[in-house]
């Protein structure tokens, strides 16, 4: 069984925020800190065995939050690039696994985590997350994983990879995924937050994506 102290979390913030507009996406308020330092948040107390951020253009501190910050110099290469710089780094300190996690999603919860360890099963380990229609990121790989996770291009990342492992199921509300300015306020109005002048919507359509969340 894989363990947390015997892994590197990595945390992909190097996105393009292509389909978000305008500004640093990262660093957009939501709740009492900016949107990627949730998840950083969430996983503060499970004892990795390293912490590495690979970043672009952000206005945050990773560094000060105790990660290891790798610059990816050209996010337009996609995903799987700065999946590979992360891998890099893992590999060069000697852990067992990497838990990949994205910066844009802010609902991650720590018992998730442990619940992928709980399915792992070795070096050859590929277990990411579910909806209970599509596996996706967070995702736990072994090291005997790193050289096809190396060899990975493009925007789609390791989606063709985890289609072949074990898929762990969690609500829908806790893997959403913040690409565009819609999703943030969607976000925002589930706790009742300001949506930065946004025009207000029907009380109706935001039961309705409420309900979609959960």
């Amino acid at each position: 069984m894989l363990k947390p102290d015997q892994t590197a979390l990595i945390l992909l913030a190097a996105g393009r925020s292509r389909r978000f507009n305008d500004g640093d996406k990262l660093a957009e308020p939501f709740l009492d800190k900016p949107l990627a330092y949730h998840v950083v948040t969430a996983l503060e107390r499970i004892p990795f065995a390293a912490r590495i951020a690979v970043v672009s253009g952000t206005e945050l501190d990773f560094a000060a939050l105790g990660y290891d910050v790798v610059e990816n110099p050209d996010p337009s290469l996609g995903q799987a690039r700065s999946l590979c710089f992360g891998v890099e780094r893992a590999r060069r300190l000697g852990v067992e696994a990497v838990l990949v996690a994205l910066a844009d999603m802010p609902r991650v919860t720590a018992a998730h985590i442990h619940r992928m360890f709980d399915a792992a099963d070795g070096p050859a380990t590929i277990v990411a997350s579910s909806d209970g229609v599509s596996p996706m990121p967070p995702a736990l790989f072994g090291k005997d994983m790193f050289d096809e996770l190396l060899r990975l291009e493009g925007d789609q990342g390791a989606r063709d990879l985890i289609l072949r492992g074990h898929h762990v199921i969690a609500p829908p509300a806790e893997l959403v995924d913040v690409d565009t300015q819609e999703d943030l306020r969607t976000l925002r109005e589930l706790y009742g937050l300001r949506t930065d002048g946004l025009p207000e919507r029907p009380p109706a359509l935001i039961r309705d994506e409420a309900r979609r969340l959960d």
